[in-house]
């Protein structure tokens, strides 16, 4: 009879399995996947609460709700599979990128391949078997959107930043429209989703130019084109300025359309001036650079986070 393997030979492959995992899960960007699941399940959440006529509530089943949990989560991570997948030699090239599974050689590329068409794949009948028609094609929407067109775009013009907002604002509306149905598609319905669309694509401008400021060599290595490597540093944080005025400005649509309350209109405001003062400090003098930009950053993240923890709130009040 053989022995037993001794410990040190099981160690190795368990460790190695472990690996493998770990290197999977990140190629999902498990941080970005996370964050957009929230504001999803927020945009279904709000309109469970007053997507109806007159603000009133949706029923909404728990199958919907979990639905929309598994085919966020799968959808936006089958993109960011695809992403790495095409941009594995420029991630190569960065420093913040150069030691993802791709570049490293520790996820093969036609591994990533299927591996990021299968989650894409699965989402879809997630989607619709358990919401709608419309949330399915919203979804397909966003993927093929952010792959097939804001990824190649990186390389060719800093303009890919809008066309990259459009799939990444997608979120909260997948929610609204998990819980409305074709209905959201109705005139009175449709304000408050378009509002949360809106507002996450205008977040995504000030949030990803500070970004940018902070990493432009960074990008410039890799061959990627960003506003601060093709436009004057000023006319990049007057951007940031124009953006995030028009930001705080839409969100408070919500209040006066009758989606949300007093509560919500009061945060959205309070958190809109901490945002925007913010980036006037950007415009202070030219000694505010690259300190000023990691900050704007960090707030960007806070903000959002607690404009949907004031929806979720504002819901039930």
């Amino acid at each position: 009879m053989d022995h037993p393997p001794a410990v040190e030979e099981i160690a190795p492959n368990s460790a190695r399995s472990t690996t493998v995992f770990a290197d999977y899960v990140a190629l999902a960007k498990p941080g970005i996947t996370i964050f957009n699941v929230l504001t999803a399940l927020g945009g279904l959440w709000l309109a469970h609460e007053r997507g109806g006529v007159g603000a009133s509530k949706v029923p909404v089943s728990g199958g919907t709700v979990l639905a929309t949990l598994v085919g966020t989560t799968l959808i936006v991570a089958g993109a960011n599979t695809l992403n790495q997948y095409i941009e594995r030699n420029i991630d190569g090239l960065m420093s913040r990128t150069k030691d993802r599974p791709l570049p490293t050689g520790r996820v093969t590329a036609r591994a990533a391949l299927i591996y990021g068409i299968a989650l894409s794949a699965l989402a879809v009948p997630v989607f619709a078997m358990g919401t709608n028609g419309l949330t399915t094609a919203l979804a397909v929407f966003a993927n093929l959107a952010y792959v097939l067109a804001y990824t190649p775009m990186k390389q060719r013009s800093h303009h890919s930043l809008l066309v990259g907002a459009v799939p990444g604002a997608m979120p909260p509306l997948l929610g609204w429209a998990a819980a409305l149905g074709m209905n959201a598609l109705h005139p009175g319905a449709s304000l408050g989703g378009l509002v949360l669309f809106a507002t996450m694509f205008l977040w995504q401008v000030p949030h990803f130019l500070a970004i940018t400021l902070f990493r432009k060599d960074d990008y410039a290595r890799a061959g990627l084109i960003v506003m601060p490597n093709v436009r004057d540093e000023r006319e990049v944080k007057h951007t940031i300025v124009r953006y995030t005025f028009a930001l705080v400005a839409t969100s408070m649509l919500l209040y006066p359309l009758g989606v949300s309350g007093l509560f919500y209109a009061g945060a959205a405001l309070a958190l809109g001036v901490v945002f925007f003062v913010w980036g006037l400090v950007g415009l202070r003098s030219e000694d505010v650079g690259i300190p000023w930009a990691k900050s704007l950053f960090g707030v960007s993240l806070l903000y959002l986070l607690a404009l949907f923890g004031a929806i979720a709130i504002d819901a039930v009040l």
